[in-house]
């Protein structure tokens, strides 16, 4: 199924969202404070524990054709007003053709105003594809006015390992596209070393950092909060493994 076929990028109009990515990001009000969680499909059906804030899961592990099905349930389930979402992420040769399973037409369109080469231009378009997917998913789920949205950046997922610029389009993408939907603070969760591989160490303009420790307790993970920020924007969160995904608000 597709999801917001026309939406307002072309209402806003592409430059002025170009422009639009780089506004707000540092400056935002950090939403969190104490413990929290974050769940997904996996936890599809599982009661949520108690904290003061939870993060869901818009996907189901990937971009585009995959999207949680629990998300109406997880999303309502989390403290009220302290809510947020995150995206699965990511990028391959065969997001970039405009057949209804991937390209949006009106980020195809909005990509021609990127300063790119045709090929950057394309990654950017599929970040955007993806952000206008998710958004409409989550709008159609009633999962809407998030404390948050993140990006998840995984080299579990699919992205270029010769250009790591197309990776960085893509996520360039994403974030304009969510600039334009939303007023809420724009993150990414990952590693320094998935980062690193990803994108060669990009620092985009979104407000703030989720740190995934890989620690299985509070006390190791907090010592992250202090760590250095491998997108260069403020670390807000943490996150620890236990018997669920636990996350801290540093």
């Amino acid at each position: 199924m597709r999801f917001l076929r026309r939406t307002t990028l072309a209402a806003v109009g592409s430059v002025a969202m170009l422009v639009a990515t780089h506004i707000g990001a540092f400056a935002a009000l950090d939403p969190y404070a104490g413990s929290g969680y974050d769940f997904s499909y996996v936890q599809c059906g599982v009661s949520a524990p108690s904290a003061q804030f939870g993060i869901a899961g818009v996907n189901g592990g990937y971009p585009f054709t995959y999207y949680n099905g629990c998300l109406s349930a997880e999303y309502s389930a989390a403290p009220a007003g302290h809510a947020s979402l995150y995206v699965n992420t990511g990028y391959d040769p065969s997001y970039t053709a405009i057949d209804g399973r991937h390209m949006e037409e009106d980020c195809a369109g909005a990509s021609s105003e990127v300063n790119a080469t045709p090929a950057q231009q394309a990654a950017w378009a599929v970040g955007c594809s993806e952000a206008e997917r998710d958004v409409g998913y989550a709008t159609s789920q009633g999962a809407v006015g998030p404390a948050a949205w993140w990006l998840d950046v995984e080299t579990s997922n699919s992205w270029s390992t010769s250009d790591l610029s197309l990776n960085r389009y893509t996520i360039e993408g994403l974030v304009t596209r969510l600039r334009a939907s939303t007023s809420a603070p724009i993150g990414i969760y990952s590693t320094s070393y998935q980062w690193g591989v990803i994108t060669g160490g990009y620092q985009p303009a979104v407000d703030a950092t989720w740190i995934a420790t890989g620690q299985r307790t509070l006390k190791r993970a907090r010592s992250y909060c202090t760590a250095a920020s491998f997108t260069g924007a403020p670390v807000w969160l943490v996150q620890y493994v236990a018997s669920y995904d636990h996350d801290w608000a540093c």
